[in-house]
């Protein structure tokens, strides 16, 4: 099994999901900067949280025109898992291997806590060790994480179930109040429909340590890392 994680300017969240990939994998993912033009052979790679570039125009739009990306889409497209997380999410959008766009939080704020999920697919690559609509506590921390797109495309994610996570209450309560960001039907995360690029806004790498309090980010990984081998 081999792992990339790609390093952009401004990425602050690279070595904290090197650090759970590690924890399960027990392999060091390979921290590829986003200026190289080739990519190791990769099973899984990462576009990991952060602030590429600043946020400057657009959230993840100018990490999108990276040299990194031309190799990404290749390998999505021939099959690799591809994982962005936050950052890693506005720009899998940016490159239109996943749907829809993440525009500023509801409230014009940044948004930093833990926060409930409820698994709507447990079936997928990245989701499968959790239990049908279960109840997990990950951690957000972003200023545009309202994922927004037209009513045919929320449609056709609903009605393909594409959507892994939403936000909700402890109780699984999905509305308007356990929206932090105004996100569209609480989407918190998205999977396409090849079923090998998931992005979601939530970071499942800040919920692996027991030490931390908080481990419902750990069946995550052990969900993706299962699918490869």
């Amino acid at each position: 099994m081999e792992i990339s994680v790609i390093v952009f300017p401004g990425s602050n969240c690279d070595r904290d999901i090197a650090v759970s990939l590690k924890k399960f994998s027990k392999k060091n993912p390979k921290m590829v900067w986003h200026k190289e033009s080739s990519l190791p052979k990769s099973d899984l790679i990462v576009l990991p949280g952060g602030f590429s570039y600043g946020d400057y125009l657009r959230c993840g739009s100018m990490a999108a025109n990276s040299p990194i990306m031309s190799e990404i889409i290749k390998n999505a497209e021939s099959g690799a898992y591809i994982i962005g997380i936050c950052n890693g999410f506005q720009i899998l959008t940016e490159t239109n291997l996943l749907p829809g766009t993440l525009i500023r939080n509801k409230e014009l704020s940044f948004i930093c806590k833990n926060l409930s999920l409820k698994v709507e697919n447990s079936e997928s690559n990245f989701t499968h060790k959790y239990s049908d609509k279960e109840i997990i506590q990950i951690p957000v921390a972003h200023n545009e994480g309202n994922y927004f797109a037209d009513q045919k495309i929320i449609d056709n994610i609903e009605d393909k179930n594409l959507i892994a996570f939403r936000y909700c209450n402890q109780n699984g309560e999905v509305n308007d109040k356990t929206n932090p960001n105004g996100s569209k039907n609480n989407i918190a995360g998205i999977i396409n429909e090849k079923g090998n690029i998931l992005g979601m806004m939530p970071h499942p790498e800040r919920a692996t340590d027991k030490t931390a309090g908080l481990t419902d980010g750990e069946k995550f990984f052990i969900s993706i890392l299962e699918s490869i081998q």
